[in-house]
């Protein structure tokens, strides 16, 4: 049974992954439908929070629906995440998470994310102000370290868990990796593995399959995995998991109308969520992706991500519907290696 201190996520926890510009409440909401246990925020900037950035407050937004849920912080300086640590509180989430593992330029080469990699006594005391700064578990998210001269993170772990942190999710990958590669769970399970380790130990990275999430849960023995890419316009990925670990079992690919109702459940959660405008565009790169590798769809996605009004995108959904239903196509599944991930940046 995993319990990040008092937040029991069950026996094996699903966790969906802090990703930029897509785990927003709306895709959080469609993730938490389809069988994720733990979910976060996109990362927040520091700077951002205590500025009183509109983009940045607009991410604390937490819903009663989503629990639990964590707020996700990224930022340089020991004091602004102090601070913003404590304003996050106040939006009420379950936990605070902070991110050690963005490997993107602008966010690593201003200090942040996984440059704390390089830094290992600032990463320390930086987390070690938060913990004290908050009453609520704080978690960490980082990765096996800059380059594959560095990968420390078994001492790492241990000295994160010896400030107060109440879990730890790993990514396979060091920060000279970005993406590139397959992920490393090698240490990952050292990590899980070291007699000196209490808290839980969450693996992430390349975990695309039913099959992969539970080979390397038996393999590494970790406390649950974070899913990213493999969730990207796939919610499924989720349930599918959970089926497959109490059966042995596939289920089905998603049916087409179960993938049109996605989508437009998307978009109404968005609308909702910050009115009619901003959602079609922020929904716009989403579509690629419900309806990855379907024959034939190039002029249907031009209307989806040129529409202009919720109206449009509903219209087309039906005519998707019906022109599908009667060409009896055969869907197809997903992996990680067929998802667009060019929306999402940061942090798998």
């Amino acid at each position: 049974m995993a319990k990040i201190a008092h937040i029991d996520l069950g026996e094996f926890p699903l966790l969906l992954a802090p990703m930029e510009d897509v785990s927003d409440p709306p895709f959080r909401k469609l993730c938490k439908e389809q069988g994720a246990d733990m979910m976060y925020t996109e990362f927040i900037s520091s700077e951002g929070l205590i500025r009183d950035a509109a983009k940045s407050l607009i991410k604390l937004d937490v819903f009663e629906y989503e629990r639990p849920i964590g707020i996700q912080l990224f930022g340089s300086e020991i004091s602004s995440m102090r601070e913003a640590a404590e304003i996050a509180e106040k939006a009420n989430p379950d936990l605070i998470d902070i991110n050690y593992g963005c490997p993107v330029k602008n966010v690593a080469c201003k200090g942040a994310g996984s440059a704390l990699l390089q830094d290992i006594p600032k990463m320390v005391a930086m987390t070690k102000e938060i913990v004290d700064a908050v009453g609520l578990p704080v978690t960490v998210k980082t990765r096996l370290g800059w380059d594959d001269n560095t990968k420390n993170i078994v001492e790492v772990a241990e000295r994160l868990q010896d400030i107060g942190i109440s879990a730890l999710s790993i990514h396979g990958r060091t920060r000279h990796q970005m993406y590139k590669g397959e992920a490393d769970w090698t240490l990952i399970g050292e990590v899980k593995n070291n007699q000196r380790m209490h808290i839980p130990i969450f693996g992430n990275g390349d975990v695309d399959t039913p099959e992969k999430a539970v080979a390397l849960r038996n393999r590494y023995g970790v406390d649950g995995v974070m899913i990213g890419r493999a969730s990207i316009g796939y919610p499924w990925i989720f349930k599918e998991i959970k089926h497959f670990m109490a059966t042995g079992t596939h289920l089905a690919p998603p049916a087409l109308e179960e993938r049109v109702s996605a989508a437009r459940k998307h978009l109404e959660f968005a609308v909702e969520w910050k009115g009619e405008g901003m959602a079609i565009r922020e929904t716009r790169r989403h579509y690629t992706n419900y309806f990855k590798n379907f024959p034939h769809f190039k002029d249907y996605r031009l209307r989806l991500v040129t529409a202009e009004t919720a109206a449009e995108v509903y219209a087309t959904l039906a005519e998707i519907t019906q022109v599908y239903s009667a060409e009896g196509v055969v869907l197809p599944g997903t992996n990680v290696h067929d998802v667009d991930v060019s929306a999402a940046p940061c942090d798998f």
